[in-house]
């Protein structure tokens, strides 16, 4: 995908469309980034509330959030390599942030890679303690009170 690109923020919204979140979110953690599975699927995805990014019919971009209190956790944010730089990950940031006030939530949590932690910090998200590594990448706690 060159050029601009089209694409639509939403929940999921059928048990197909979730079974393309979970292939993609495979195909950029297990695949791309070495993941091990055990990690990337920690059985805590019934709990939670998945936004997808759609462009030209396919599913591009996916993240879950889980509320917890009137604290969300954001994460498993993946956006396949050829949507990539397209605004696809800040829209699914501030969907779900969107999401999370709906639902009465003020505070939300994340477990950044360090690598994008800038995207998070644009987002108005700060760092909380030391870098830690989870499933062997670096990584930073962040936190965004709404």
């Amino acid at each position: 995908m060159t050029g601009t690109l089209s694409y639509e923020i939403r929940r999921v919204g059928s048990e197909d469309e979730m079974a393309q979140a979970l292939e993609l979110r495979h195909e950029v953690f297990c695949e791309e980034q070495g993941v091990p599975e055990h990690d990337e699927l920690d059985g805590r995805d019934h709990e939670a509330l998945h936004l997808v990014a759609v462009a030209e019919g396919r599913l591009v971009g996916t993240c879950r959030v889980l509320l917890v209190g009137s604290t969300a956790q954001f994460s498993r944010l993946a956006v396949h390599p050829s949507a990539r730089r397209h605004g696809i990950a800040s829209a699914l940031l501030d969907a779900a942030e969107a999401e999370t006030r709906s639902s009465g939530g003020r505070r939300l949590v994340l477990h950044a890679q360090t690598y994008a932690r800038e995207l998070y910090e644009a987002a108005g998200y700060v760092p909380r303690g030391r870098l830690f590594v989870e499933a062997g990448i670096e990584h930073i706690a962040m936190e965004k009170q709404l």
